[in-house]
């Protein structure tokens, strides 16, 4: 995707590129600088590290009038580009639209804070009023014939006459995302395309909003007799959340996956565990005005439209042919090799788990709002293993050194705490890190940290930049953010998080780690290839349970003893526990996305779709999809993760091939060599060569499936 894709459509969740034209005189530039310092987000970064966000100066009253005066900067620097009188070349065609667009950069750098750190009502409203018009800028761009022919242009001498290898990238790139969005349509099928990308643009907000709407007003308050089986951490938490909210006395559960999840696994009340589970996997399915099922069908039918003007069948096929997977049936392939055996050992799990229950004299049949529940039973008899237990040695603060401790022997990476008050940021539960090379001290970036729940605040956990590393214009230092939502706990208490939080932890660190490492020359080549991206991140997850981590860094939050080796042994053992749970709930959101893309949107009932794709697939009854329909925002609220949700599959098979590497290394997950293959291939090039190849000069080889089948626990396909 072309630089202006990624940047400002990343963020916005819009589809279409960006371009158009119009006039800059000398006395417009001189109204250009004036109005540009009139707005705080438009301003150039100042301050410490080559220039930092002002988010201590952020206002929401401000976005509006600096989206659209951005807007304006960025369609001027365009016109430039495309009106050019000059032959177009690689100088004054792609690498000045690698330049253009800086003041909406930066306002985007703060819009999507407030959209995903720090929402409110206020900013849904001009979000909801600009993503049309953002819509209508990115198609005057993708639209604009002048600057496509240019960019064209450019593309067809580069066949003939070679250029530099991350010129070559960068043009390839470029021409394919204008290719793939529509630039060689006629102007009627030009003009519909637009209007496609207008109104979905409308609904993806829309679609989000209501989704955390859903989030913020469905909280279950308990009593004090309704707390069995809940740890202290968790109901002194539960009690300042209740407290915050104006219910003194009592205990919010919120209706997030970081206050669901552990409720579910512990809460001793069926009846609750009932409601609580209702609540999380109905959000925008509640059949009022912010239910979902009618905005997804629209998406739809509007998908399949733009792309049947461009010729292609379905959504799907138009997507994946810049992917790593290429067609959908390679990644259906994928899905399908492994969807048996996860629905097959959740039989067993399910089995395991109502053995447990009878023997209890519980008396009930195993639904979905008891599997985490009984899982964690099955646990504790199967392995003697106690996840609360396993909690008590995981805190967030040793578990930030543990991420510092791996970025220092894999990547040579030092990290330094800031000076509180250095560095403006956007709430005081963020913290900032310099980052630096241990050897030559070298100043690398600033890593912010964004840990907790609030309202406002999207769930799940993710990574972004404020500012990537490029070279073109000399040497732009790294802004990361990591993002969370741990649930905060009552003052003067520590963080304790469970195993698969931890490993989430270390998951989205390393797609920092992937920021950092960068050495590309071009806004572009940071862009990345959705069933490629998260294999860096998923395979950063196993140093989380390296001895030299577990050693160091998991001591018991009372004593500071390390956690003992009998309870780490466990653990290990317990590695493949509960992966038939894990597997078919996130496959089932996979195949989903991808069937509802193939499918003929005409009349489509979402919810009857969902139910009985899921029956022929012999879904099992006793757990749902991760994500369901009316909820899933990688798929809906966006793009990006459209028929890509397979991509974390697709990933963690590079991911468990290329661990087999370290596994066989002299010095393990610690290995040197392996370590600078890792950062020289994996993480260093970010899209500026084909993943495909990158991945071979790092294990010599293709990946194959066998090493993720024997990481599950599951047979291994016979060849």
């Amino acid at each position: 995707m072309t630089k202006h894709n990624f940047r400002h459509i990343k963020t916005l969740s819009l589809c279409a590129l960006i371009a158009f034209t119009t006039s800059c005189k000398d006395d417009e530039k001189k109204q250009d600088t004036m109005a540009k310092n009139e707005n705080i987000l438009l301003q150039e970064w100042t301050g410490p590290f080559d220039g930092v966000p002002a988010f201590d100066k952020m206002n929401v009253k401000d976005v509006k009038e600096a989206v659209e005066r951005g807007m304006e900067l960025g369609l001027k620097d365009i016109e430039k580009i495309a009106n050019n009188p000059e032959p177009p070349t690689f100088e004054n065609t792609i690498a000045a639209m690698e330049r253009s667009g800086k003041e909406l950069d930066r306002v985007f750098t703060y819009y999507g804070i407030l959209s995903s750190n720090m929402s409110s009502p206020e900013f849904r409203d001009i979000q909801t009023e600009l993503a049309p018009k953002l819509s209508d800028y990115n198609s005057k761009i993708s639209q604009n014939e002048k600057l496509f022919q240019r960019i064209k242009a450019v593309y067809d001498a580069s066949q003939t006459t070679s250029l530099e290898d991350d010129q070559q990238r960068v043009v390839d790139l470029t021409y394919k995302s204008f290719e793939m969005n529509g630039a060689n349509l006629d102007a009627e099928k030009k003009k519909r395309y637009a209007e496609i990308n207008k109104e979905l643009s409308s609904i993806y907000t829309k679609f989000s909003n209501n989704v955390l709407h859903d989030e913020e007003n469905y909280v279950t308050y308990l009593n004090e007799d309704q707390l069995g089986g809940l740890s202290e951490s968790f109901t002194k938490s539960a009690a300042k959340i209740a407290s915050d909210k104006g219910q003194d006395g009592k205990y919010a559960i919120t209706n997030t996956r970081s206050s669901m999840d552990p409720f579910l696994t512990y809460s001793t009340e069926r009846e609750l565990r009932k409601k609580v589970w209702n609540n999380y996997y109905s959000r925008g399915d509640n059949g009022d005005e912010f239910d979902n099922n009618e905005l997804i069908a629209q998406i739809l039918k509007l998908r399949k439209e733009r792309v049947g003007l461009m010729g292609y069948d379905n959504y799907a096929e138009w997507r994946l042919q810049d992917r790593m997977a290429k067609t959908p049936e390679n990644a259906m392939d994928l899905m399908m090799a492994v969807w048996p055996a996860a629905i097959a050992r959740v039989k067993e799990e399910v089995a395991d788990m109502q053995a447990v229950a009878n023997a209890n004299g519980d008396n009930i049949t195993i639904e979905p709002w008891d599997y985490r529940y009984y899982a964690e039973k099955v646990r504790q008899k199967k392995y003697d293993l106690d996840s609360e237990e396993v909690k008590q040695y995981l805190q967030l603060d040793k578990l930030t050194q543990a991420l510092f401790y791996t970025a220092g022997r894999l990547f040579n990476y030092e990290f330094t705490p800031v000076a509180e008050g250095s560095v403006p940021v956007f709430h005081d539960d963020v913290k900032v890190w310099e980052v630096t090379d241990k050897d030559s001290g070298k100043h690398i970036g600033l890593w912010y940290l964004d840990p907790f729940a609030r309202e406002g605040k999207r769930s799940g956990a993710w990574a972004t930049t404020y500012r990537s590393h490029t070279t073109y214009d000399g040497p732009e230092t790294v802004l990361a953010s990591n993002n969370s939502n741990f649930v905060k706990p009552a003052p003067g208490e520590p963080v304790l998080v469970s195993w698969d939080d931890a490993t989430t932890f270390f998951h989205e660190f390393g797609h920092a780690l992937h920021f950092f490492s960068s050495n590309v020359k071009y806004p572009t080549l940071n862009g990345g290839v959705r069933d490629y991206t998260e294999f860096q991140s998923q395979l950063l997850e196993r140093w989380l349970s390296t001895d030299e981590v577990i050693n160091q860094f998991l001591v018991h939050y009372k004593t500071g003893e390390p956690i003992p080796a009998a309870l780490v042994e466990k653990i290990k053992k317990a590695s493949t526990f509960n992966q038939g749970f894990g597997t078919t709930e996130y496959l089932a959101s996979a195949l989903i996305d991808m069937k509802l893309h193939l499918a003929d949107p005409e009349n489509i009932d979402i919810d009857k779709f969902e139910r009985e794709t899921l029956k022929e697939l012999n879904m099992p009854k006793e757990l749902v999809m991760r994500h369901r329909t009316p909820q899933f925002g990688h798929v809906f609220s966006g793009e990006g993760y459209a028929t890509a949700y397979y991509g974390y599959m697709w990933a963690d098979v590079l991911t468990s091939d290329a661990s087999e590497a370290f596994k066989e290394a002299p010095g393990g997950f610690y290995d040197a060599d392996v370590a600078k293959k890792l950062v020289n291939y994996l993480f260093a090039p970010r899209n500026s060569m084909d993943p495909a190849e990158a991945y071979r000069l790092f294990r010599g080889r293709d990946a194959k499936i066998e090493a993720l089948m024997k990481d599950r626990g599951f047979p291994v396909p016979k060849k």
